[in-house]
């Protein structure tokens, strides 16, 4: 069957202690060096205790983890496509050595594993994201997350399992890989389809779906991704409730609904291949792969990361070795006449074809549009509508950034008052001066600090608009990464963001300083000043750039507010 069987003999690799070893080893973790597992890592390590990543032991140690970069495959020889390390900070990497054992904790300080640290090493990342993800393009949401989230320095090792990470939601869907084994055993199914999705599914997933599994005679698991996704999907909360609602137009005990807990890269063809391994692993015999398979869509050129077959091409390449079947993802569409989904390639000449595209479905979600049943069954419609309703009911954040002295404040004032007086929704302004008095008094102006206040405004501005409210922000934010790291906050809460760039030239912004901080900047008496001493990032991705030396507080609050109508967020 290959060397991925041969690896492990079709069994799983549970990492988790019986439970009077797991007692024992919490008593001793209370004096281990304890690391506080990020989400990302919470998703990666329950999956490896679990067994879904067999024939991983724990991360990847630095061995390992280059060979799986450079060819995907471990040591060993194993096929194995996707690093999975644990990065942690130089601070924490300083105190430790090869040999420590170290507590690894959720984010309530419970222990869920330890670890025996085999190897610590400082990655090259580049070469990471250009063999991982085949670019080192930072629109690429793995590559940036790789190059301004992970921390700085790789930690490997076995691990041994204390409590399974804490879920409350869904719990009656959430197995393990020997849990869905066993129903499968239990249901009398030998041959399972499996579906990887990370979207809402609508009426052509479901045609293609149930005609994957009846050419393969086998049944049908849907097991979508619930753990970290693409920045701006749907949240998994309501895409659990359409999944539940679509369950039922299935024939009664063929199809199951499991949910994944996987952080997904985004790699395209390397991720395709490590979702069937991670099926398999579930006790699936066949896996559907898709046009563009976990492809992140364009870069920075518009052109797709990755061709729409190239998934397919490299699991064709390693199907023997896999031992599980790929099912082509074949492209569906409404065919009027016959009032069915088909396979594009079985429409005859002549018959009338009916499509929507995923940006014309989410544009008509937004503005509130309608959506046909051909195209959607009306229970999933609307949950959407109920959890992501039209733009003008959505909060929003309007973001400024610009040197000091630009106007950001001034027509961030002048916004806020526009709006207040439209009325409809409440407004917080967000001014830099405002947060730093009453939310980050203790920080300094290190990088590092300044990176921190712009967080905690972004955090409290996504929390604004997640609950419908609009924020005001004018902070200087001279870094884009860390702009970025705002954008995903908010957009991430399904809130809208508009970044407001005010270009307004250093010089101009010089001779309006009436606090004497660029003077007392040249003059070395401040260091580290954003224009003179630190540099300014210029935004790539603002939707409006304003010079004050072309219009008014007025007038550019006005254009503001236009670009925000026009966008679909106020009427």
């Amino acid at each position: 069957m290959g060397a991925f069987k041969e690896a492990h003999g079709g069994a799983l690799k549970e990492l988790y202690l019986a439970p009077e070893a797991a007692e024992a080893e919490k008593a001793r973790a209370r004096d281990y060096a304890s690391w506080d597992l990020t989400a990302r890592q919470l998703c990666d390590i329950e999956l490896l205790l679990n067994g879904a990543f067999s024939p991983l032991e724990g991360f990847l140690g630095k061995a390992d983890a280059d060979s799986v970069i450079a060819d995907m495959r471990l040591q060993d020889g194993t096929l194995w496509p996707m690093p999975v390390t644990l990065d942690v900070s130089e601070a924490f990497a300083e105190g430790l050595k090869e040999g420590d054992a170290i507590a690894l904790r959720d984010a309530e300080g419970v222990l869920v594993a330890t670890m025996d640290v085999s190897d610590i090493w400082a990655p090259d990342k580049r070469a990471e994201a250009a063999g991982v993800f085949g670019t080192t393009d930072e629109t690429h949401p793995g590559v940036h997350y790789l190059l301004h989230e992970a921390g700085p320095v790789y930690l490997g090792g076995r691990l041994k399992g204390v409590e399974p990470p804490t879920h409350y939601d869904f719990k009656h869907l959430r197995h393990s890989p020997a849990q869905v084994r066993q129903l499968f055993q239990q249901w009398g199914w030998r041959r399972v389809v499996a579906f990887q999705t990370r979207n809402p599914m609508h009426r052509a997933h479901h045609d293609l779906t149930f005609r994957a599994a009846r050419e393969a005679e086998a049944n049908l698991l849907i097991h979508p991704v619930v753990g970290m996704t693409k920045p701006g999907d749907v949240d998994h909360f309501t895409r659990v409730r359409c999944y539940e609602h679509i369950l039922e137009q299935y024939p009664i005990q063929t199809t199951a609904l499991s949910l994944l807990p996987l952080a997904m890269r985004m790699a395209g063809p390397r991720e395709a291949l490590w979702h069937a391994i991670i099926r398999k692993n579930y006790g699936c015999t066949h896996f559907i792969v898709g046009r563009d398979h976990a492809g992140p869509g364009g870069g920075a050129d518009g052109e797709p990361f990755y061709g729409p077959y190239d998934a397919q091409e490299l699991i064709t390449a390693h199907a023997e070795e896999l031992d599980i079947t790929m099912v082509p993802f074949r492209h569906m569409v409404y065919v009027q006449d016959r009032a069915q989904f088909l396979p594009a390639d079985e429409v005859a000449e002549g018959e009338s074809v009916l499509t929507i595209s995923g940006t014309e479905f989410r544009r008509r979600l937004r503005e509130g549009l309608e959506i046909e049943d051909w195209f959607s069954y009306p229970a999933v419609i609307e949950e959407l509508r109920r959890s992501h309703p039209s733009l003008h009911l959505r909060g929003f954040t309007v973001f400024f950034t610009g040197l000091s002295g630009s106007g950001k404040s001034t027509i961030a004032n002048a916004l806020m008052v526009k709006l207040m007086e439209m009325g409809g929704r409440r407004v917080t302004l967000l001014d830099g001066d405002i947060v730093r008095k009453n939310l980050s008094s203790e920080l300094g102006f290190s990088k590092e600090h300044r990176d921190l206040n712009i967080l905690r405004i972004g955090f409290v501005a996504s929390e604004i608009a997640k609950h419908g409210g609009i924020s005001v922000c004018a902070p200087i934010a001279p870094y884009a990464s860390t702009r970025r790291k705002v954008r995903d906050m908010v957009e991430g809460s399904g809130a809208g963001f508009l970044e407001v760039y005010v270009s307004t030239p250093l010089e101009i912004c010089e001779e309006r300083d009436r606090k004497g901080l660029y003077a007392k900047a040249r003059a070395g008496l401040i260091k580290e000043f954003t224009g003179i001493s630190d540099p300014y990032e210029v935004p790539e991705r603002a939707e409006i750039t304003i010079d004050t030396q072309d219009l008014t507080p007025d007038l550019a609050a006005h254009k503001i507010i236009l670009t925000l109508e026009r966008m679909g967020y106020i009427r």
